[in-house]
């Protein structure tokens, strides 16, 4: 196996190897142009995070600056929106649903390096060389989902479509769909219900209306 392959497979990997270190200094090299633009040069940011990203969906935009490692291990739907300072080391795979909203410095991480400090330090391939190895477990977030500022999702966890995940939580374990889930480490809350509505907090509505589900669906 080559050593992306590897990553893929969950087993140690050698984050050294040559052919990974160039994708990630293509990457690096890209946010830092990222970085460099304007807000308004749309067409110049565009073309970059087409360069970046495997996916990026129609009308994503992330506000930068960015920091993301492979970025062509990342998949991110339709209609997100990445606050400042948007960090996603994807060694492994990471994947974001549609209409997601991410507050300022949401870090995503993927990789994982062993406890023990020797077998941080070095490891011995098949082939008698002695190497820095580490592993990673892919991320998947679903669709409709809002972080707060500074949330950390840590490697292998799935979260739930519609959840809420309030500012500061580190995330560590799996999150069921529609749920506000936060704290350090993050645990659910509370289930998502109708009782959330705008429709029982009048005095923040004002003068707005809300917009039946269905018809949301449709202007999607």
């Amino acid at each position: 196996m080559t050593e992306e392959e590897k990553i893929f497979s969950g087993v140690l990997f050698s984050p050294g190897n040559p052919q990974l270190k160039a994708i990630k200094l293509k990457t690096h090299n890209l946010c830092t142009e990222y970085n460099q633009t304007f807000e308004d040069e749309t067409e110049k940011r565009k073309e970059i995070v087409s360069q970046i990203f495997a996916e990026f969906g129609e009308g994503s935009f992330v506000q930068g600056p960015i920091a993301i490692h492979y970025g062509q291990h990342t998949h991110i739907g339709k209609h997100f929106f990445g606050n400042f300072n948007l960090t996603i080391q994807d060694d492994a795979p990471v994947t974001i649903g549609d209409d997601c909203n991410f507050g300022p410095n949401v870090t995503i991480v993927t990789p994982v390096h062993p406890m023990l400090p020797e077998e941080r330090y070095m490891i011995r391939t098949k082939e008698g060389e002695n190497k820095h190895m580490c592993y990673a477990k892919p991320v998947s977030i679903g669709k409709d989902c809002w972080f707060g500022a500074n949330v950390v999702v840590c490697p292998g966890v799935t979260i739930g479509d519609g959840c809420v995940i309030g500012a500061g939580s580190v995330v560590v374990k799996d999150i069921p769909a529609r749920t506000f889930a936060a704290g350090n480490p993050c645990k659910v809350i509370r289930e998502i219900t109708e009782k959330d509505s705008m429709q029982y907090k009048p005095e923040i509505l004002a003068d707005n209306t809300l917009i039946d589900p269905k018809e949301i669906e449709t202007l999607r």
